[in-house]
């Protein structure tokens, strides 16, 4: 806009396929929590064959709905990137739970601190419609290194102008996310503790093991690719998991569980990339109603 009295803090791109159900939510979110309009917000409905375009456009004027024809979430990121105007950039899936201030709070963070590439408000599981096995397989989650680690992604991850610069557009792999981290050490990246988004887990362990198993192919892919190389760990990640349960048998269930989600995808991933079998996208629409 040209008669802006001030520049956008920042730019928010939401991708979204087929997202009628959930786009209103957390679009409603981001308007009412920003009166003062700092964050440009621009929705890419790739592909859609539902009215995501008109669901996203309803909810405030300010909204920037663009349509590509092709079902592609880095298509969408990258149409994204080319019409917004400003950094710091947001990259939100559309089901996600965020409000404009913990946005804009890593924006903040971003201007105070220019040796931050990447950031994310800390990540929390809504686990209110999810089996106790679900519930189980989480609490043994929050324990691994992986959601220790100053991780950034999982449905949301800001990056500055220089954090953007590292690489050119979004490469056409399902783990985007993925990418995106590995692209940064942990240094140069941030998870704001004091502010949070939210995502729904799957309702039942069989769609997480899916919904796990499109992960575990996905990020099999971006290995494959060579785009990003993987930093040496200090510890094998299984050891040091049950070195932080073994004393606390209350955590045993919940560790059986875990280790039978995460064996399952991997072999499945494993069988799929051998049989050159395409990596779809494969969302869990249960944790979608």
């Amino acid at each position: 806009m040209t008669d802006r009295p001030h520049p956008y803090a920042m730019s928010v791109i939401i991708p979204a396929h087929n997202e009628e159900a959930v786009i209103a939510r957390l679009l409603t979110r981001l308007v009412a929590g920003d009166p003062e309009e700092r964050l440009e917000l621009i929705v890419v409905a790739n592909g859609c064959t539902d009215d995501t375009a008109r669901a996203a456009a309803s909810v405030d004027a300010r909204i920037r709905v663009l349509e590509i024809p092709v079902a592609s979430k880095p298509s969408a990121l990258n149409a994204g990137d080319r019409a917004a105007s400003t950094f710091p950039r947001a990259y939100v899936d559309a089901d996600v739970r965020v409000e404009s201030r913990a946005l804009l709070a890593v924006a903040e963070l971003m201007a105070r601190e220019p040796e931050v590439l990447a950031a994310a408000p800390a990540l929390s599981i809504d686990l209110s419609h999810s089996s106790l096995a679900v519930r189980l397989h989480y609490r043994m989650w929050a324990q691994s290194d992986y959601r220790r680690e100053a991780h950034i992604g999982s449905g949301v991850y800001v990056l500055s102008q220089a954090g953007r610069a590292r690489f050119g557009a979004f490469p056409s792999l399902i783990a985007d996310d993925r990418f995106v981290q590995q692209l940064f050490a942990p240094e140069e990246r941030r998870t704001l503790a004091d502010h949070t988004f939210s995502i729904s887990a799957p309702a039942t362990l069989d769609a997480e093991i899916a919904r796990a198993t499109r992960i575990a192919a996905g990020n099999a892919e971006l290995q494959r690719s060579g785009l990003v190389r993987e930093a040496p760990a200090t510890a094998h990640p299984a050891t040091a998991l049950l070195r932080r349960v073994i004393g606390h048998p209350r955590l045993w269930p919940a560790l059986a569980v875990y280790c039978y989600g995460k064996a399952v995808p991997r072999l499945r991933a494993r069988r799929q990339v051998r049989a050159g079998l395409p990596i779809l996208w494969n969302r869990d629409e249960s944790s979608r109603v």
